[in-house]
C-alpha cells in the first residue's frame, strides 16, 4: 500500500525535509510517494486550478500517470488536506486511510478560525515581497514553525528551493482562492481520519481540526507547542501519533489472517 503526501499552499515535495523517510518506518507502510500540486515543485510552471475540485484531479492525474495504483493513504496538510478530503469524497475506493494536518474547510469551521485574522497582516507582507525570495521564506518559517532550532539551514534550504521552482504570484492567488471556495460534504469520508493539529498554529485554528473530528467520529490528537508546519516543528511526534493509530488496525489484520 502506497503513502501519497499532500503539502500546502505554494510548498512542495522538499519541504518535507526528512520525513517521507521516517513514515516509510510505519506499520505497513509499503511505498512513500510525495506528490506536488499543480503550481508547486516539479509542476510549478503549471496553471493551479482555482478550485479544489480542479487542484485535485490534476493531482489525481499525476498520480495515475506515474503508475502507482491505488487504493492510497494519504497525508496531507493545509490545502493538501482539503484536496485529500475531496478525493476521498469523490473517489472513495481509491483512498484506504486520510491523514489531515493542521487543516480547515467549510462548513465546519468560520473563516476566522479558518485563517486567523492575527495572520492576515503578515501573509500581505509575504505577498508584498513576492520576489524576496530570502525575505519571504523567513517570514514563512516565522509564520509556519515553533520550532527555530534550525533556522538557518531552513531559511537557506527554503530559499534555494524557491528560487529553482518559483511559485508564481498568481498561482499562488488561485491557490488561495481555492481554499477560501472549498466546501466539502458534511458527511465523514468512507476511510478511517486522523486529525493532527498543533495548538501554537498561527495561521488555522487547531479548533477547525477538534471540529472536524467530532464531525466525522475521527480521532484528533494535538500538538502541545507546535506551529503549523508540525511535521517540520515535531516529525517523531507525528510518526508516532500516527503508528500508535495504525498498529491496532495491523495487530487486527494479523489476528484475522491467522484465523
Amino acid at each position: 500500500m502506497t503513502w501519497v503526501l499532500l503539502r500546502g499552499l505554494t510548498r512542495e515535495a522538499r519541504h518535507w525535509g526528512t520525513f517521507p523517510q521516517q513514515l516509510a518506518g510505519l506499520p505497513g507502510a509499503g511505498r512513500v510517494v510525495t506528490l506536488d500540486l499543480p503550481g508547486n515543485g516539479v509542476v510549478h510552471r503549471q496553471v493551479s486550478p482555482a478550485s479544489v475540485r480542479g487542484i485535485m484531479a490534476l493531482a489525481r492525474r499525476q498520480l495515475q500517470a506515474q503508475g502507482v495504483p491505488p487504493p492510497w493513504k494519504l497525508l496531507a496538510m493545509s490545502l493538501g488536506g482539503m484536496v485529500a478530503v475531496d478525493w476521498a469524497q469523490q473517489h472513495p475506493q481509491e483512498i484506504q486511510r486520510l491523514v489531515l494536518i493542521n487543516t480547515s474547510m467549510r462548513p465546519f469551521n468560520p473563516l476566522t478560525q479558518r485563517l486567523r485574522p492575527t495572520c492576515w497582516p503578515q501573509l500581505l507582507s509575504i505577498a508584498a515581497q513576492w520576489k524576496n525570495a530570502a525575505g519571504v521564506e523567513r517570514r514563512i518559517h516565522r509564520l509556519t514553525c515553533a520550532n527555530t532550532d534550525a533556522l538557518q539551514t531552513d531559511a537557506a534550504l527554503w530559499e534555494h528551493i524557491r528560487r529553482s521552482a518559483p511559485v508564481s504570484s498568481a498561482n499562488a492567488l488561485r491557490q488561495l482562492l481555492a481554499a477560501a471556495r472549498f466546501q466539502a460534504m458534511p458527511s465523514a469520508p468512507a476511510c478511517p481520519v486522523l486529525l493532527l493539529s498543533s495548538r501554537a498554529d498561527q495561521l488555522v485554528d487547531p479548533a477547525c481540526s477538534a471540529t472536524l473530528a467530532a464531525a466525522w467520529g475521527a480521532r484528533h490528537g494535538q500538538h502541545p507547542w507546535a506551529g503549523h508546519d508540525l511535521c517540520h516543528d515535531d516529525p517523531l511526534w507525528t510518526h508516532q501519533t500516527m503508528a500508535n493509530w495504525l498498529i491496532p488496525s495491523a495487530s487486527a489484520a494479523t489476528s484475522a489472517g491467522r484465523r
